[in-house]
């Protein structure tokens, strides 16, 4: 089954807090990838900030709608079903919200560059008392992140319950502190 994006019309419109309070720790010109970039909340507040964004994304008409308001570079891509479409491209912050797809950890690690900066939130194990995403596999277990992240820098991590709307996250800020991605990292039982 495909990873779960979800924006819930509360949270299409504006930048996440996560996003918008690790985000100036990038210098101007940063290049950012946007993954699961949906119509591009991230991705216009991150340019609002003189930062370069790349988004990827399945849905042709949001990216479509992207390339003609934004500049950037913007991919029509199925990133869970065919080969990724940044290979070797590396960037100064990786930013994912509410998208979880765990084969492509590898990739979206990789694309962090030494020094670099992974701004990720999505929905975690809880949030089925809440309303979807309910499936375990849509769901980050306690402490997934910080395995994953776990040979780099943690600058900040959270899970728990957020209101308005209600649901249960799971989100890290890590520097890739690294000069290159480790090729094994720990998995939680939901994700083999």
């Amino acid at each position: 089954m495909s990873g779960l994006v979800f924006e819930a019309s509360a949270l299409r419109m504006q930048a996440s807090p996560w996003i918008t309070r690790f985000a100036p720790l990038l210098p101007a010109n940063s290049r950012v990838l946007d993954v699961a970039c949906g119509s591009g909340r991230h991705a216009r507040y991150l340019q609002s900030l003189g930062l370069q964004v790349t988004g990827v994304d399945r849905d042709r008409t949001a990216i479509e709608d992207l390339q003609a308001s934004l500049s950037g570079q913007w991919l029509l891509a199925d990133i869970e079903n065919a080969p990724w479409p940044l290979p070797g491209q590396q960037f100064d912050a990786v930013v994912v919200t509410h998208y979880l797809w765990r084969p492509l950890w590898p990739q979206i690690l990789a694309s962090v560059a030494p020094g670099g900066l992974l701004l990720y939130e999505t929905f975690a194990t809880g949030n089925e008392a809440y309303g979807k995403p309910s499936r375990p596999d849509f769901l980050l277990q306690p402490g997934e992140l910080l395995r994953v992240c776990a040979h780099w820098h943690t600058i900040a991590f959270e899970q728990g319950l957020l209101t308005e709307p209600e649901r249960v996250v799971q989100r890290i800020a890590a520097r890739n502190t690294e000069g290159s991605v480790v090729a094994a990292y720990p998995l939680s039982p939901a994700s083999s």
